[in-house]
């Protein structure tokens, strides 16, 4: 019952922020809406998309302290991270994450193994993002199966699309965090020279161990293996070193055409934490290594007159490895290695009042190997092609939004050789004569209908039929993967998955009130799911991936209401929340999230802003075999952002984090129970903007 006390929670606060402001704030107007990028070819307001986004800015990103995308975005409504440390965190989004959420870079993907296991990196640092859009439901589908749980597209400027206002245009942060002794620097900045504009960036940022309020090893864990803590509040093995930089440049038309190259380069060392108990062995320490170099050419060319608008190109190359190194004598246990090209083509229609539209197709060629102790898939020669089109008619006050995709994925793996486990022979392998190759195709479509019924209100009703192929190591995984403690055993006949997912949305914005809320439910067919097999081997207990029916359901909220506003600033208030809830017909799923609610008030004015916010999360008992339930939490956070004058290019932000010391245990994550979030901590960044 846990969906009806929060949906009626969530709507009395809500009711009540707006409830709460004066009259006279009634008349005031409302920022202009943004457009997003991500959710299709062509402009959509945020106002009018029919599903759900979030827009997460340069400067907050600036003012945040620094953090991998994951426990960046964690916290936005139905948003969690996989926070396996500080060096690895990857988004979850509605539950779901690894290969069902995607992650772009510019519209195209990392070409990384991020997805492949929680340990691994995203090859991305935040510091370098001009803007980071977060898509979940039916506004994935202009990118296709992979990301069938949420996208999140990482944009930046290192191919110039535009000319700076002046000369040059750019931004420094510099920050510091005090439980870690986290330190960070970024710089980024366009310069013009006629029509060729040269961008560069770089970040690099620096953490140590942090404190952690209690023992880092829970209680509950303690207790069911009998361990003995040690007592000590500091989590060991999670430091931190990344450097990335890039360049790039374009040739920029007086059209808005532009066509430009940029390489970019990112080196990122992080260790893994472990479970920290008294122990007559000295603890294994893993320290991963992680580097890739990256290469992007992107363009748009826009036309004058005829039924085409603009052509936009985007494509990139990446070459990727990462290594798992042992800290005690510097042995690379396993490297990752992923090298390919992805690249993407748009059409976009000359569009109207009435209509918008945009066609595309989609390639991706890559190539993965494993090497070393830990190499429990084979080498894969992946292949993907998409082609789609995405169609808007607007009528009036209502319209409806269609898309339709093709995709097809082939793996080619390298079997030739390649002995079967024991376990993997328990479970009916036998590699010698497994077939090689798996080719898979999938059709996608989405039809959505929107209204708006008066000015201030939007309403959205969308239906969506998605569809995933298996990855490489849902089908060929044979092997121990210490990143998840588990003995994997993949299976090479497993199908497409497809989701079947019905999104109500609803906006309500006035001159100084917003409100937005997303009901949505998704059926599996197919889902693909590690399940344990009762069986231990090599010490590590054996996961076999198998495909059953699932449910999801969720809800998600935001809502905001200017409660005073006077000649000095304004006061917000704003709350927001989510909950999701999963079944399948082998039980509850692993690792889904428990409800999270977040209140803030919020001053903002020319010289300052100061922001309190109180976030709880639920306990959650519903859990899959080999979990633990998980403790509920309430944090409190602060925040302050100080300019000198309302013109100044610098800005000083104070950041309290955890302020009561809470225990937090991030159900989504595989370390929870040896790896808490970081205790109280204070952090403060300078951002200078030229």
């Amino acid at each position: 019952m846990l969906l009806p006390r929060l949906l009626a929670s969530s709507a009395t606060g809500a009711v009540l922020a707006l409830a709460a402001a004066p009259a006279q704030a009634q008349s005031e107007a409302t920022t202009v809406a943004e457009v997003v990028v991500t959710a299709a070819p062509y402009a959509l307001s945020l106002d009018t998309i029919t599903t759900s986004v979030n827009l997460v800015s340069a400067e907050e990103i600036s003012l945040a302290p620094p953090a991998g995308i994951g426990d960046l975005l964690s916290g936005l409504p139905g948003l969690r991270s996989t926070a396996y440390g500080p060096g690895a965190s990857r988004p979850v989004i509605r539950g779901l994450a690894g290969p069902r959420v995607l992650l772009l870079q510019n519209g195209v993907g990392m070409v990384d193994a991020s997805s492949l296991s929680p340990d691994h990196a995203v090859p991305s640092e935040a510091g370098q993002a001009s803007r980071i859009e977060v898509l979940r439901g039916p506004s994935t589908l202009a990118y296709g199966g992979s990301g069938i749980g949420g996208v999140v597209n990482v944009l930046d400027d290192r191919v110039p699309s535009h000319r700076p206002e002046g000369l040059a245009e750019g931004r420094g942060v510099v920050s510091w965090s005090s439980v870690d002794n986290g330190r960070s620097a970024s710089g980024s900045a366009l310069i013009a020279a006629g029509p060729l504009v040269v961008a560069v960036d770089g970040v690099s940022r620096r953490s140590g161990d942090y404190e952690t309020p209690e023992d880092p090893v829970s209680d509950r864990l303690a207790e069911a293996l009998g361990l003995e803590r040690t007592g000590k509040t500091r989590q060991r093995n999670v430091s931190v070193e990344a450097d990335s930089w890039g360049v790039g440049a374009s040739m920029i038309g007086g059209d808005g055409g532009f066509l430009g190259l940029s390489v970019k380069r990112t080196d990122t060392g992080y260790g893994v934490p472990y479970a920290q108990v008294e122990s007559d062995e000295a603890p294994e320490t893993i320290r991963l290594h992680m580097k890739q170099t990256r290469w992007d050419l992107r363009g748009e060319t826009p036309s004058a007159e005829g039924w085409l608008e603009k052509v936009r190109l985007s494509v990139g190359h990446a070459d990727y490895e990462h290594a798992e190194i042992e800290v005690a004598d510097g042995a690379v246990g396993t490297r990752f290695l992923s090298r390919g090209t992805e690249g993407r083509l748009e059409f976009v229609m000359r569009g109207s009042d009435r209509r918008q539209g945009a066609f595309g197709l989609q390639g991706l060629t890559r190539n993965f190997e494993a090497i070393g102790d830990e190499a429990f898939i084979p080498g894969v020669e992946i292949n993907e092609l998409g082609l789609f089109t995405l169609q808007r008619f607007e009528f009036g006050r209502a319209g409806i939004d269609t898309g339709l995709r093709l995709d097809t994925r082939t793996l080619r793996a390298t079997l030739e050789g390649r002995e079967t486990s024991d376990p993997g022979s328990d479970a009916g392998l036998d590699w010698s004569t497994t077939r090689d190759t798996r080719s898979f195709t999938n059709l996608s479509a989405s039809a959505g209908v929107f209204w708006r019924p008066s000015d201030p209100l939007f309403l959205a009703l969308t239906l969506s039929l998605s569809g995933r192929a298996p990855t490489e190591f849902e089908l060929f995984a044979d092997g121990p993967h210490h990143g998840t403690s588990t003995w994997e055993v993949g299976n090479p006949r497993l199908d497409s998955e497809t989701a079947l997912s019905l999104e109500a949305t609803l906006r309500w914005k006035g001159p100084s009130h917003r409100i937005e809320a997303h009901l949505w439910g998704a059926r599996y067919d197919d889902f693909i799911e590690e399940r344990p097999t009762g069986e231990v081997y090599e010490d590590l207990p054996v996961f076999v991936y198998r495909q059953s029916d699932a449910d999801f359901i969720g809800f998600e909220i935001e809502a905001e209401r200017t409660i005073l506003r006077s000649a000095e600033g304004v006061l917000v208030g704003r709350l927001s929340g989510d909950v999701v809830r999963g079944d399948t017909n082998l039980g509850p799923p692993p690792r889904i999230p428990a409800y999270g609610l977040t209140g803030e008030l919020a001053w903002e004015s020319d010289a300052f802003d100061a922001e309190v916010q109180i976030r709880n999360v639920g306990d959650q008992t519903r859990t899959a075999p080999f979990e633990l339930p998980t403790d509920g939490y309430t944090a409190l956070n602060l925040s302050l952002s100080w300019r000198p004058s309302p013109d100044a290019p610098v800005t000083l932000s104070l950041r309290g984090r955890n302020l009561t010391n809470a225990d937090i245990r991030e159900h989504a994550s595989f370390l929870k129970d040896i790896a808490p979030s970081p205790a109280r901590s204070l952090s403060a960044a300078l951002v200078m903007t030229f």
